[in-house]
């Protein structure tokens, strides 16, 4: 008798993913294209509860134009740091009409988070990696918390420290889904243009990679793509892709004390 698939529920302690799972799904997506792949995993439904979470920034519709044709009824997860452009806002309405996504949350950061450890908004000035904990990193901690998996958007060729981007990997038990992570920059322009999508409003203007906007500047030309997000900082990431490797040292930054309730993501 075949045995029975496992079944993943909140009173189950246990990982929901293995890396042993993650380098199968390595092995049997090796070759395939990603709204393949995609299509097969949403149909067979063995990815549990999943959702994709989603910048909305200058590459982000390629990516959300490939789970829609799958499957339209995917969350897709936006967390908005109440530092976004209102460029990244309104282009986020116009990819959700455009693509017919009819699942989209948005978190934010925690109102008491926010008054006790950036009252004046400006914390992003003097500790850009508290600011990230704070107001990207916790947020969609909270948002994650329902997920047996979760999509991404990266690519290696973006920067140095996404090189040997695997499609599937695991992150505290969930599986961890990089569709596009052996796509070229070229792939992606054959792939807007071939399906007329529309583009963010701030790449024109030689916003390559758009983040916060206090944040976020011009990249130069030959520079990297990222190179524009956080100019003359030591940094490189957000910390929503290195849980194990957190940028903000102990505690939440500055070494105070959180509000009650408050669990820091690191």
């Amino acid at each position: 008798m075949a045995e029975a698939a496992r079944q993943r529920d909140l009173i189950d302690t246990a990982p929901a993913f293995t890396q042993a799972e993650a380098d199968a799904l390595n092995a049997r997506f090796a070759g395939v294209d990603a709204g393949t792949m995609l299509a097969e995993l949403f149909a067979e439904g063995s990815l549990g509860k999943v959702g994709v979470v989603s910048s909305f920034g200058t590459e982000s519709a390629v990516l959300l134009h490939l789970v829609a044709k799958a499957d339209r009824t995917v969350p897709v997860v936006f967390v908005d740091t109440l530092k976004m452009f209102e460029e990244t806002l309104q282009y986020r309405e116009t990819l959700i009409e455009t693509l017919g996504i009819v699942n989209s949350e948005v978190v934010q950061p925690d109102e008491a988070v926010l008054a006790a450890k950036d009252e004046n908004g400006l914390r992003w000035s003097w500790d850009p990696d508290g600011c990230c904990e704070i107001r990207k990193v916790e947020p969609l901690k909270r948002a994650k918390q329902g997920l047996d998996a979760w999509i991404s958007g990266r690519k290696a060729f973006q920067s140095v420290t996404r090189q040997n981007l695997p499609r599937f990997e695991v992150e505290d038990g969930r599986l961890k889904i990089n569709p596009l992570g052996d796509w070229t920059k070229d792939d992606l322009e054959a792939y807007f243009e071939e399906h007329d999508l529309p583009r963010h409003p701030l790449e024109a203007q030689g916003y390559l990679s758009v983040g916060c906007a206090p944040c976020t500047s011009k990249v130069k030309p030959g520079e990297d793509p990222r190179a524009g997000r956080w100019r003359g900082w030591d940094k490189t990431e957000c910390g929503i892709h290195s849980p194990n490797n957190p940028q903000s040292g102990g505690n939440d930054g500055d070494g105070g004390e959180l509000p009650p309730g408050y669990e820091p993501a690191f």
